[in-house]
């Protein structure tokens, strides 16, 4: 895409947001975000704001944009699964991607960005056991899998509208400052940590300087387009993770969470830790991207530095 053109962003508060703008910037492209705040703090001068109420952008909002990233989202993990807190995990990912899509069908045809990139999540594919799940995998069953999937189709009905559409099913994204990485290793730093479960269930992760990179990369390529697993090709099982955190952190791991204790707390959302998605990030390798952290232990001593 050309870059003269602006760079929109939502969701750039969040753990990717941030470094995504960060990296726009660093490297020349002109950036606009939205936010519900008119001045939102952390961000390099330059970074133009647009205000927004989660779902709908003003029209000037989307003035000579090339690109739109859409990363906005309630947290999953942010309290118990409630039928509220389902209503507004399916509204801040569908709801507001239908809405971008409106938005972008209002404007002529001229004046409407080149690329799309959507974050979506591996709970696309729901728990499959040892399947090697690459992109072309069918969807899997339970609440976030079907998130993922009507969240996928809002986003991909832009393609309509003559957008490329990217849509990055997103791992466990590993960085200091947020994110899961720095829940799960509390415990560990307490000498608490133990794998969840039986440990066998593949758990795909992603270092965000990595999350930062596939979406430069989609946005500048225009072979990139459709589902993108943004994982690591290094997969490992819960059990692997939880030995490397610890040797990460020089603590034990002999205290094992058992599944019915996670269910207990966590209620519906235990399947999204227990369940096994043995994702590959097929579609990234055939396009030539290289991962800067493709192993575990190099990408968790990296995110857990001080």
């Amino acid at each position: 895409m050309s870059g003269a053109k602006t760079v929109l962003v939502t969701g750039a508060t969040g753990l990717v947001g941030r470094r995504l703008v960060a990296s726009l910037a660093e490297a020349g492209r002109a950036v606009r975000i939205v936010s519900r705040s008119p001045e939102p703090a952390g961000f390099a001068a330059g970074v133009e704001v647009a205000t927004w109420n989660g779902r709908h952008l003003a029209p000037e909002a989307l003035f000579r944009v090339g690109a739109l990233v859409h990363l906005a989202g309630e947290p999953v993990f942010g309290g118990p699964l409630t039928d509220a807190r389902k209503r507004r995990i399916r509204a801040s990912r569908i709801d507001s991607t239908e809405a971008l899509v409106a938005s972008l069908a209002a404007l002529a045809a001229s004046d409407r960005p080149e690329c799309l990139v959507c974050a979506s999540a591996v709970g696309f594919y729901g728990s499959r056991g040892d399947a090697e799940l690459d992109e072309a995998a069918a969807p899997g069953e339970g609440f976030l899998a079907g998130v993922c999937v009507a969240w996928e189709r809002a986003a991909l009905a832009a393609a309509d509208l003559g957008i490329r559409v990217v849509c990055l099913r997103i791992g466990i994204v590993l960085a200091r400052e947020g994110g899961a990485l720095p829940r799960m290793a509390l415990p560990f730093r307490w000498g608490l940590g133990g794998r969840l479960g039986d440990g066998r269930q593949w758990f795909p992760w992603i270092h965000v300087e990595d999350v930062v990179a596939l979406v430069s990369a989609a946005l500048g390529d225009p072979r990139w387009s459709g589902p993108v697993n943004a994982v690591a090709p290094g997969i490992v099982t819960n059990a692997e993770f939880t030995r490397a955190l610890g040797d990460a952190l020089g603590r034990p791991t002999l205290l094992p969470v058992p599944a019915v204790a996670l269910r207990f707390a966590l209620g519906e959302l235990s399947g999204e830790l227990l369940g096994s998605r043995r994702a590959l990030p097929r579609a990234a390798q055939q396009h030539g991207f290289r991962f800067a952290y493709p192993d575990l232990a190099p990408a968790l001593r990296e995110a857990l530095r001080s």
